[in-house]
């Protein structure tokens, strides 16, 4: 056996449930669960081991393409990966450059992102754009005969706005998150996709619980902020 055909062996392996499960989605999902965990925590390991996730489930959900079990061509989940990746690198950058700065200025945690709430304008940008790229998409997506075209939209459209949320450090991308698996779970359990339909369901529990963390972390480092910027007591001489 050459190499040619043994990596066409290891690509194409499945599992027999249902119409059939490649081991490449199985796989991805979990580098994407991983990426998740990563995120809660502020790890900048999160990017790249998401990017490989990335890598493998393009090639997933272009199943009439690639070949898999399911046969269907999810346009909008295909590409959700290549803006996944594209927008992973610029997150990736980010936390880099600001851990760096941490680590110069003498902070021994070295965190990579400060959660923050978005500003009222940067709110605005996440609805404004939210709108638009969702119509853009839909008829994209239509016009690829994509199955699910409105659900398949707001799903790449929630999770770029998501990732890039996550890249700028606002804690509301987690609620975006919540939106996306909401419609993610019942279109990809019809399509028949049940790995990653499964894993929008573990990742909505990782999401709510992440949710919660960065809100902690805000108050935490925020009252941490306060103590330290309270000027000393100045000593009263007798």
């Amino acid at each position: 056996m050459d190499i040619t055909e043994l990596l066409g062996r290891l690509v194409n392996a499945q599992i027999n449930i249902g119409p059939g499960v490649t081991w490449r989605e199985i796989v991805g999902n979990a580098f994407g669960i991983a990426s998740a965990l990563l995120g809660m925590v502020r790890k900048i390991a999160a990017w790249p081991i998401g990017i490989i996730g990335n890598a493998l489930l393009f090639t997933v959900f272009l199943g009439a393409t690639f070949g898999t079990p399911q046969d269907l061509n999810l346009w909008g989940q295909a590409g959700r990966q290549v803006f996944f990746a594209i927008v992973s690198v610029y997150g990736w950058v980010q936390w880099y450059r600001f851990r760096r700065r941490n680590q110069e200025s003498g902070d021994e945690r070295a965190v990579a992102v400060q959660p923050r709430w978005a500003t009222r304008f940067e709110r605005l940008q996440l609805i404004i754009g939210a709108a638009v790229l969702w119509v853009i998409f839909y008829f994209v997506l239509k016009a690829l005969a994509s199955y699910g075209p409105a659900s398949d939209a707001w799903i790449l459209t929630g999770s770029i706005l998501a990732t890039y949320g996550m890249a700028r450090g606002w804690t509301e991308f987690w609620v975006i998150w919540i939106a996306v698996d909401a419609v993610g779970v019942p279109l990809l359990f019809t399509a028949g996709y049940y790995p990653s339909a499964i894993m929008y369901i573990v990742y909505a529990a990782i999401v709510i619980i992440g949710f919660v963390s960065w809100i902690r972390i805000q108050r935490r480092e925020r009252d941490a902020k306060l103590i330290g910027d309270t000027p000393a007591p100045v000593a009263v001489p007798e």
